[in-house]
């Protein structure tokens, strides 16, 4: 794997990366804020074909968009985050979907503890869930993705109005999709 954007202090091994964001770090693209940022910390491999990739994570929420999760990505103007972020003073499971224009939805995360992301491409969707428990996964969002032949897919975190956001990953895996229906 390999790094978009190095942060200041990182450690990887025994299925863990622990990540120490750097200062105001962050992906998006134009709406409602008008800048572009591309300077966030993604930790990736290329993948190619359908996939599912999940990861299990934890951190130290504290400041307006800490954010952490899994990233698919094309270029600096084609790409999916997803995972948790804070706002409004509360976690929330957050999918930022890009195509030149980025857009934000959010479900309150209602979490304290470690969560699990998982996103399944298949063909040209991303399917986008989430779980409390490592056991049972909601669908958070499917989206269009374009079916390019290859992606970068992997870990990501920013810290949009500081530095020093705190994140461990746990047991990253990419596979096979999951291709069961949206509804089981």
């Amino acid at each position: 794997m390999q790094w978009l954007n190095e942060p200041p202090v990182w450690q990887a091994g025994d299925g863990r990366l622990r990540v120490v964001t750097g200062l105001r770090t962050d992906f998006w693209r134009v709406t409602h804020y008008g800048f572009v940022r591309d300077n966030g910390h993604f930790y990736y491999q290329e993948q190619t074909g359908n996939f599912t990739a999940q990861v299990k994570f934890e951190a130290k929420y504290e400041s307006l968009y800490d954010q952490a999760g899994v990233m698919i990505r094309l270029d600096t103007a084609n790409w999916i985050k997803a995972g948790i972020e804070y706002t409004d003073g509360q976690t929330y499971f957050s999918a930022v979907v890009t195509r030149e224009f980025s857009d934000w939805s959010v479900v309150p995360a209602h979490s304290t503890g470690p969560v699990w992301l998982r996103l399944t491409k298949l063909q040209s969707a991303v399917k986008i869930q989430y779980s409390s428990d490592g056991l049972s996964f909601r669908l958070l969002r499917l989206a269009y993705f374009p079916d390019a032949r290859k992606a970068q897919v992997g870990l990501m975190c920013c810290s949009p109005e500081r530095e020093g956001f705190e994140v461990e990953f746990h047991d990253f895996q990419i596979g096979p999709p999951i291709d069961q229906g949206l509804h089981e």
